[in-house]
């Protein structure tokens, strides 16, 4: 018999195959492209029950990208008086570049933005050339890191235990590399 099973839980499983401990509980943070999941996962005798699940189906590394675009055309906005969202060619370039910004900033303290010839108006080419720091791109994105906490808890609440409980936290999804999400993580499951 053949059953489909939610991201979190495949990630449990395929992380519990290898464990030697029986009676372990943790909890899957898998936050992708497109949407946010939790599951609450124990393995014991044998067995991999799955606790509890819940999640923010509007809540993804999309929505991060999006930030950082946003701030972009923003910026150059002030500094150009020009609206690059009115250009789909310019816009899709803005797009590339701030999921690579958000990328770089897991691991860098700064990104160098560079897009050359962005757009061309009536004074000629307009360069978009910028830094954008981790602290900027955390202070754009807090809202959505802090919505985090809620299918968190409501997973541990619907699961009837406690962070402290939990044995483990396994992050699954490119945006659990980024350094505030991993904060928030550490804060919420201590």
């Amino acid at each position: 018999m053949e059953r489909i099973i939610s991201e979190p839980t495949a990630a449990a499983i395929a992380y519990g195959l290898y464990q030697k401990n029986d009676n372990t509980r943790f909890l899957v943070f898998d936050l992708g492209g497109g949407t946010f999941d939790v599951s609450i996962i124990e393995i014991g005798d044998g067995l991999i029950e799955v606790l509890a699940t819940a999640g923010d189906n509007r809540l993804g590394g999309d929505d991060f990208d999006k930030k950082l675009s946003d701030y972009i055309v923003e910026e150059f906005r002030k500094t150009e008086g020009v609206n690059l969202s009115k250009d789909m060619t310019a816009m899709q370039r803005v797009k590339e570049e701030a999921e690579r910004v958000k990328k770089e900033l897991s691991f860098a303290q700064s990104v160098h933005v560079n897009l050359p010839f962005i757009i061309v108006d009536k004074s000629g080419p307009k360069h978009l050339d910028m830094m954008i720091t981790r602290e900027i791109f955390d202070r754009l994105t807090y809202d959505l890191v802090d919505r985090t906490a809620g299918p968190v808890q409501m997973a541990l609440n619907d699961a009837g235990i406690t962070a402290r409980e939990l044995s483990k936290v396994l992050l699954v999804g490119g945006s659990t590399r980024i350094p505030a999400v991993q904060t928030k993580v550490r804060h919420l499951t201590g």
